[in-house]
């Protein structure tokens, strides 16, 4: 994908990414690979909001991972800007960073998980949980101050500090994992379903802190989510993700208005609103597995509709519901560009 930013610095740019995971057989040989990620291409804006969608299993924790060089890449690249690097590092590739430049790189990423009890230590005081990485990095001076700030910021107080995870509300408790996630003075946060535990009206009072808190520090977001509504109202531009794939990527106003990739079009369709008469499109088929065989005589993905997607056509038939088979995604199609930096998988 051949993409030129106008007038936009691009603070990270991802070519042609890919993650393998080996399968063994019993005598620990391997014998096929898990493409997690297979060839991902992406520009993220500094300052801005990139949403990635698609369902379980698509790539995006794996995808966040490797950003975070929790895993290491099979092959393709992840290139930082000056901004990440101050022209400071002997290399701008994120794979090539020494220990000592990964944990530079680091203190500039901050993470928001997605189950925030999960992410903070029942054990440890809410002062202590904000002021680790404070602690890690060496930045112990006036820390007291600088935790009270970082509780103030997330809507919380002085009078927070002495209390365990468990004394809060889930609302409270993401608001200390945002805390905490800003505790170096990050300038990318990665955001891992930062509301999907949470209630609705909890959800809007996070999203609308996430909102100020970029505004007030200048902070990229990479926003990962299922709820499109969410993706919707955070992200300026959005890659959908199927297989380990971008299937379709273009700014978030135009993919929503004008998609192109019958996956994108089917997850929109299921999106819930008001309206009785939307179309709706339903995937018919099981997830086709992400394994793919060494052997190259082994089944590989089928292209061709299965008899369990000929059977569940013949039970929609004459209802009027529009669908896509599962089968008819599995065609590896190149990513071209089909409108104004809107690019898809199509014919």
């Amino acid at each position: 994908m051949n993409k030129e930013s106008v007038n936009n610095q691009i603070i990270i740019s991802i070519k042609n990414l890919c993650k393998h995971f080996p399968v063994k057989n019993v005598w620990g040989t391997d014998v096929a690979l898990v493409k997690a990620l297979d060839g991902v291409d992406l520009e993220i804006e500094s300052g801005k909001t990139f949403g990635i969608v698609g369902e379980s299993g698509c790539g995006k924790t794996t995808l966040m991972r490797t950003l975070l060089r929790l895993v290491e890449p099979t092959s393709g690249s992840v290139v930082l800007s000056e901004e990440i690097t101050k022209n400071q590092f002997l290399s701008n590739s994120l794979e090539e960073l020494t220990s000592e430049e990964l944990r530079s790189f680091r203190r500039q990423i901050g993470v928001v998980f997605q189950d925030p009890m999960g992410a903070l230590n029942p054990r440890m005081l809410i002062k202590d949980i904000v002021s680790e990485p404070l602690v890690i990095h060496g930045k112990t001076k006036e820390i007291r101050e600088k935790v009270i700030s970082l509780l103030n910021n997330v809507g919380l107080g002085e009078e927070h500090m002495y209390r365990y995870p468990h004394e809060f509300s889930g609302g409270q408790r993401q608001r200390i994992v945002i805390a905490r996630a800003l505790a170096l003075d990050p300038k990318i946060l990665v955001l891992d379903e930062p509301t999907s535990a949470l209630d609705v009206s909890v959800q809007a009072q996070i999203l609308n802190l996430l909102n100020d808190l970029q505004k007030k520090y200048e902070l990229t977001y990479i926003f990962i989510s299922h709820d499109l509504s969410v993706i919707e109202y955070m992200c300026d531009r959005l890659a959908v993700m199927y297989l380990g794939k971008v299937v379709e990527e273009a700014d978030t106003e135009e993919l929503f208005s004008n998609p192109q990739h019958p996956y994108t079009k089917a997850l929109l369709s299921a999106t819930p609103n008001f309206e009785k008469h939307k179309e709706k499109i339903m995937i018919l088929g099981d997830v086709p597995s992400p394994i793919t065989y060494l052997d190259q005589t082994k089944a590989e993905l089928a292209t061709e509709i299965t008899e369990q997607e000929r059977l569940e056509i013949k039970t929609i038939e004459g209802k009027g519901i529009d669908y896509i088979v599962r089968s008819s995604l599995n065609e590896v199609l190149p990513l071209k560009e089909v409108g104004t930096s809107h690019y898809a998988r199509v014919k």
